[in-house]
């Protein structure tokens, strides 16, 4: 069985999609997966559905919307009733996209410090891959209000890392085009403005780069009142100073 939440939550049984019965159905779904194996307790599992307003049948629907789940899911997944909640056991043939999310992102980050920078590459490739399109897409407005953001936020740094790898790795010209368009959905995103300035830098445009500075720094005092961090301040110096430091990994040098 594959569950997937890194998009529209699906279930996949021998490559076959296995039909959910609406946004509450795949809501719980998503909230006892997320739970990892742990404990789901009826209050979250009832906010993640209704927020602030449950009905007075409350634990009744619970029960209703597992009792169809189990249906749908098979007797190759447990989904036990305990005291005031829930706990969710798939087999171990199982797989669930946001444990191999971390994993595949723990390795590439090890593969980074180990300064493996291709293998780490390839290693957060695969788990970007992973994303189908915007998390939790078809749940409940209170779960994917929640849990969304963090996960987006997970998404962004590991994109940031392999970034990090690629440029690493002497890639420079070829993220030009990316981090351009990264830097432009999010502009108030130091990291990728730091890494397109050091993209630029090492393709002979510095004016461009210290030109990329100045439009950071406005928007930073400008919509935040606050100076750029030490990252891309350091960035902006050592451009200054044509600094070699700017042709090894930022992580080794800021």
């Amino acid at each position: 069985m594959e569950y997937g939440i890194l998009g529209p939550v699906q279930v996949r049984d021998g490559g076959e999609e296995i039909p959910l019965d609406g946004a509450k159905q795949r809501t719980v779904l998503a909230a006892l997966l997320m739970a990892e194996g742990g404990f789901l307790p009826d209050a979250a599992l009832s906010w993640f559905l209704w927020g602030d307003r449950p009905p007075a049948t409350l634990t009744a629907q619970l029960y209703n919307y597992v009792s169809r789940l189990r249906r749908k899911l098979g007797p190759s997944v447990r989904i036990d009733r305990r005291e005031h909640g829930y706990l969710m056991r798939a087999d171990d043939d199982s797989s669930f996209d946001l444990l191999c999310f971390r994993e595949l992102a723990g390795q590439g980050q090890s593969a980074i410090v180990a300064g493996k920078y291709q293998e780490a590459g390839d290693l957060l490739r695969q788990a970007l891959a992973l994303w189908r399109g915007p998390v939790l897409a078809n749940v409940c407005e209170h779960l994917a209000n929640s849990e969304g953001p963090p996960l987006e936020e997970a998404r962004i740094s590991v994109l940031a890392g392999r970034i990090e790898a690629d440029l690493a790795a002497g890639l420079h010209p070829q993220l030009l085009p990316e981090l351009t368009r990264l830097v432009s959905q999010h502009p108030l995103h130091e990291r990728f403005r730091a890494q397109l300035m050091t993209a630029l830098y090492r393709c002979d445009r510095q004016a461009e780069a210290l030109s990329l500075y100045d439009q950071g720094r406005r928007l930073l005092t400008g919509e935040l009142g606050v100076e750029p961090g030490p990252l891309l301040r350091a960035v902006h110096r050592a451009i200054l100073s044509s600094d070699p430091c700017l042709h090894r990994p930022l992580d080794e040098w800021h």
